[in-house]
């Protein structure tokens, strides 16, 4: 029942910023989430998550994006700031661990050089 939704993406140039929204549907409480994303060609991976409080990055991302959750708020938050055309991808959230039936549509976000 619980559907997680995920918007903000869109198209920019190399440099640009997005900021990804991820919202619930149903009843979930946002303790581990994760952003995941998926290139053309690849599989999905965990581009960040938070867990108590606490961010973590993938290397490819670390100082760039920054994962947020709004207080009293099923949602969350994607921060990309000096978005690079590796970063284009079908973005999505879920928990961390990932759950099957959490997985949307994503969010594109592309990024031109």
């Amino acid at each position: 029942q619980v559907q997680l939704v995920e918007s903000g993406g869109g198209l920019v140039q190399a440099g640009g910023s997005l900021r990804l929204s991820c919202t619930a549907s149903g009843s979930i409480f946002f303790f581990n989430m994760g952003w995941y994303r998926q290139a053309p060609g690849k599989q999905r991976e965990l581009v960040a998550r938070i867990s108590g409080g606490n961010a973590y990055y993938a290397d490819s991302v670390k100082g760039r994006f920054t994962i947020s959750t709004e207080n009293g708020k099923n949602t969350l938050y994607l921060q990309m700031n000096r978005l690079k055309p590796e970063d284009t991808a079908v973005y999505y959230c879920n928990t961390f661990p990932a759950q099957s039936q959490y997985w949307g549509q994503g969010t594109q976000v592309t990024v031109s050089s």
